[in-house]
């Protein structure tokens, strides 16, 4: 162990906030065998990208496949590196113990937003990805301006803590951030017909000073204790 030690880095991560659940679940672990440390550090999707588009530093960093080929691009990923992670769908969540509307059918799930006093999701103007495909979303199915006078807009974060301290009764974010809100119950994912799945990815930084700690995370994260870890957080493996 003393040897390990001696070798060890701490790594910054950086995670949009559907995927922050499984780093931290995985990285006990994952510090306990290789003596790393991890710096992990959440944010909307969009928010992450301007952050580094900024100069922030970072190690590793675990977002949207777009973004990561979008930000290797511009040369500050390693290509190489990009590797996917997690695959996360929507879902909708009320108070624990509250009345569980129907949310069986696209027509179903339209009633339930409609007869909600308020709904909560994600700011798109944050750049969360559940907010913004949410919004276009509703105006697909022309109950967007409905919606907006009873919406609830979350910057960033657990959306469905917003039920639990009874300022929506509804709340429609991402199941794996859905699953850790005490008080929180998930109802359901989005109907098959309107669910957008989205998929996560993690990447290394171009610049690091620890890549080879910073791709042994990312195997880790594709391991063989990966499956069970995201089944709890309320992912799949990518698909």
């Amino acid at each position: 162990m003393a040897a390990v030690t001696a070798h060890a880095d701490t790594l910054k991560v950086l995670t949009a906030g559907a995927f922050k659940q499984v780093v931290v679940a995985m990285a006990p672990a994952f510090e306990a065998r290789t003596g790393h440390r991890l710096d992990i550090q959440n944010d909307t999707a969009g928010a992450l990208v301007k952050r580094i588009g900024a100069g922030e530093r970072f190690d590793v960093l675990m977002l949207t496949p777009a973004a990561l080929k979008t930000l290797a691009a511009e040369g500050r990923v390693a290509p190489d590196s990009m590797t996917p992670l997690a695959t996360v769908d929507i879902g909708v969540a009320v108070k624990a113990g509250a009345p569980r509307p129907r949310i069986d059918t696209v027509a179903d799930f339209k009633q339930a937003l409609l007869d909600a006093r308020k709904v909560a999701y994600i700011d798109p103007a944050a750049g969360g990805s559940s907010g913004i495909y949410l919004d276009g979303l509703f105006q697909r199915m022309g109950i967007a301006d409905a919606i907006r006078a009873k919406a609830v807009l979350v910057p960033g974060g657990l959306v469905a803590e917003r039920v639990v301290t009874g300022e929506a009764d509804l709340a429609v974010h991402q199941i794996s951030e859905i699953l850790p809100v005490r008080g929180a119950e998930l109802v359901g994912p989005l109907p098959a017909a309107i669910q957008n799945s989205t998929t996560y990815a993690g990447a290394v930084a171009s610049d690091t000073a620890h890549a080879e700690a910073a791709r042994s995370l990312l195997a880790a994260m594709t391991g063989p204790d990966a499956a069970a870890t995201l089944a709890a957080k309320g992912m799949t493996p990518p698909r």
